[in-house]
């Protein structure tokens, strides 16, 4: 199978669909690697690295669309892109589709195959190709919301975690989910006070087994949330609805009562963010005010460490690759169920539920399609 790799074009897109690793088990695989001229300059891999681990260098994305049976990247497709998709071509990367119907419909259009990371599944439940960025970008958010709470940035002026003699910062995560767990480690040892918000349970646990003392655990309804929020210094959102939009759990006007100067970051923007003022923003222009509120809401976070953001994603999307490649993507759809729940458009049709519930499209189960 001839295999494509273009250089992301998103703004401040730094990551890259595979590294020369990757195409090195790709081509010992007996498959063929396209590799735009370029594309892995953001994690340091050179045209030369490339070379050596067996890919062919491309002079342009339109070369690499052209030739490519399956096209490998990892944000969703920009208008450019998806015009250069044709009928049958697969594309295997994020897509995020709930909230964005322009590139639903784009790809609805295109009549190829869209395969998107965030709703791969794995045996006992769990989204193995969003756990990596997830972390990655829970990480990152109280790297981002610490940032942003400085007086130069827009925010309060406060040290999360404070000095001797003068309290730390409120940290506020809303779910315990990867996000949220990756979140609080790194915000427990900021040495802020920490709050993390659920209505899982079981999720609560593993924070306090984790963590223990060192993070509070609060079952999640309206009082929890409008309490926490309204003293919170900074509130990461980090809820996730496999496939679908994400729950507004922060409405405006609990926005306009939170702390002047506080901060908020949401890692939901992919999904449409879990705050009712969030919209998505970029690397270059990363925040805006809401109320005297700073919004962090960059909808790629990881793609601002691209060289750890892109080596944990090819962990664990190279066997998913390997089966597309190696077996063609109608039987490799058909043989495993889990990257099956993966296929979000069909040459023309919605094939995840939860996309045509959010978007008004009619939903049509993958197995009839590929039968």
């Amino acid at each position: 199978m001839k295999i494509g790799v273009p250089k992301e074009i998103k703004v401040h897109e730094y990551r890259v669909g595979l590294t020369p690793s990757s195409v090195r088990e790709l081509v010992a695989n007996g498959h063929e690697v396209l590799v735009e001229r370029s594309a892995g300059g953001g994690i340091g891999a050179t045209d030369a690295t490339y070379e050596k681990a067996g890919a062919r260098i491309a002079a342009d994305a339109a070369r690499v669309f052209a030739e490519a049976d399956l096209v490998v990247k990892v944000k969703e497709p920009q208008a450019p892109e998806i015009a250069r998709l044709r009928p049958g071509q697969v594309l295997f990367t994020y897509l995020h589709l709930a909230p964005d119907p322009q590139q639903c419909q784009g790809l609805i259009a295109s009549g190829a195959v869209c395969i998107a990371y965030e709703t791969v599944t794995q045996p006992g439940g769990g989204l193995p190709l969003l756990a990596p960025m997830s972390e990655v970008a829970g990480r990152m958010a109280i790297q981002a919301g610490g940032h942003c709470l400085e007086k130069a940035h827009g925010g309060m002026g406060v040290l999360l975690g404070g000095v001797p003699g003068v309290p730390p910062a409120k940290i506020v995560i809303l779910g315990a989910g990867v996000v949220g767990t990756n979140a609080a480690q790194m915000a427990v040892g900021s040495g802020a006070v920490v709050v993390v918000i659920d209505r899982n349970i079981d999720a609560l646990r593993r924070i306090d087994h984790v963590l223990g003392a060192r993070a509070v655990t609060v079952f999640s309804h309206r009082d929890s949330i409008e309490h926490h929020v309204r003293t919170a210094d900074l509130v990461v959102g980090g809820v996730l609805i496999p496939g679908a939009a994400a729950p507004k759990l922060v409405g405006r006007d609990l926005v306009r009562e939170m702390k002047p100067g506080s901060v908020v970051v949401d890692v939901a923007i992919d999904q449409g963010g879990c705050f009712e003022t969030s919209r998505p923003t970029t690397h270059a222009e990363p925040t805006f005010v809401v109320d005297g509120v700073v919004h962090y809401c960059v909808a790629n976070m990881p793609g601002a460490v691209p060289r750890t953001s892109t080596y944990a994603l090819n962990n664990a999307t190279l066997p998913f690759t390997l089966q597309l490649a190696n077996l063609g993507w109608r039987k490799a759809l058909a043989a495993n169920p889990h990257l099956r729940a993966g296929l979000n458009v069909c040459e023309g049709k919605v094939t995840h539920r939860e996309v045509a519930d959010a978007l008004g499209h009619a939903f049509h189960e993958p197995a009839d399609v590929l039968a």
